[in-house]
């Protein structure tokens, strides 16, 4: 397609986005009101008479704005890399939208197995995307995950089709990326059915959060295994990290300042982390996880208070829609854990996503 055909389509489309210059709202007398955000840090909305302009703070970057865009009218052809940005447009009935993916092999989303070589394109691996496929289908937005001196996104930038740079699992806490879906419902016409969600979301989490502070019992849990001879554990203001805190754990790290992970070595984590009652991991395969399967993964495993009392819960995602739902309903991750943290919890003993270990 030549440049000047690109620059046809773009007087179309449906959203504009800014990169990192001021909106139009900055304007002498045009005023406009921001949308109140309770939760998200790295978000900022503004309605005007006749658009909306978004603000993504950086989240490495403190005082800088990420991208900015300008939004008039809704989206109806997307590229979308990530799973759960795609569960999320589900949930607020706008899979239409969806017109390309990237990863598909790691999205566990039937529906979009369905749609693929019918009204969905296959554009490949989200680090090297068929650009080809992406300008044919003649996208109006790629939705994809930024990341910090990633050093761009190559020839997606020359396209001049906008990219949605979902930053929300930046946020340090699960409303706070959670409420994301306020943008990303505007982005495509569904802004009051992601307001409802957000507010059935946001109001099951705080019922859960309160029954976990009455609770009597605090269970201490460690998350995550060993990964190339490091182990990586959410910091302590990451979304993760906090939601452990509100499901009234003790997490051994939630005094940490970091909003991403801590890579540490098995002997720091046994050190702070060895005498947890519960220990939490994701896991993905066929075979569902033993406790010789763990040892002779890594014999240190058996050195874990929460191994030897056969405490031991992991997520398998091959089975379970977890990254397809828990960004966006952290309702129902945390509701899991308080049932492992709050052993008094009245609430029903069944998981969503967790699985306790079994002896082989």
């Amino acid at each position: 397609m030549a440049r000047k055909d690109i620059f046809n389509i773009l007087l179309c489309i449906l959203l504009s986005a800014c990169g990192n210059k001021a909106g139009d709202g900055q304007r002498q007398g045009d005023v406009g009101d921001t949308i109140p955000m309770k939760y998200a840090e790295h978000l900022t909305m503004v309605r005007y008479a006749d658009r909306v302009e978004v603000t993504l703070k950086d989240p490495w970057h403190e005082g800088r704005v990420m991208r900015t865009y300008e939004h008039r009218k809704p989206l109806s052809r997307c590229v979308v890399f990530n799973t759960a940005h795609a569960s999320l447009l589900q949930m607020l009935g706008a899979a239409d939208v969806i017109k390309g993916v990237a990863d598909l092999k790691y999205m566990n989303l039937p529906e979009i197995h369905r749609r693929v070589g019918k009204d969905i394109t296959d554009c490949g691996d989200s680090m090297t995307p068929d650009i080809e496929k992406i300008v044919e289908m003649k996208a109006d937005a790629v939705w994809l995950s930024p990341f910090e001196n990633s050093g761009g996104y190559g020839r997606l930038e020359t396209l001049g089709i906008p990219l949605i740079e979902c930053a929300d699992y930046m946020e340090t806490s699960a409303l706070g990326r959670a409420e994301w879906m306020k943008f990303y419902g505007l982005l495509v016409g569904k802004e009051r059915e992601a307001d409802s969600l957000f507010a059935v979301v946001e109001s099951r989490y705080l019922k859960l959060k309160r029954q976990a502070q009455k609770s009597k019992v605090h269970r201490s849990v460690l998350t995550e295994r060993l990964t190339g001879g490091t182990w990586y554990v959410p910091g302590g203001r990451s979304s993760m990290g906090r939601l452990l805190q509100d499901a009234g754990g003790c997490y051994p790290w939630a005094k940490d300042n970091h909003s991403g992970s801590l890579p540490l070595s098995f002997e720091t984590v046994i050190d702070r982390a060895g005498d947890a009652d519960v220990w939490v991991f994701n896991y993905i395969g066929t075979r569902p996880p033993d406790y010789r399967l763990l040892e002779a993964e890594y014999h240190g495993y058996a050195q874990l208070k929460a191994f030897r009392t056969r405490q031991v819960y992991y997520v398998n995602s091959l089975q379970v829609p977890y990254f397809e739902e828990v960004s966006f309903r952290p309702d129902w991750l945390l509701a899991d854990y308080v049932k492992l943290c709050c052993q008094d919890s009245i609430m029903s003993s069944k998981l969503r996503y967790l699985t306790r270990v079994k002896e082989q």
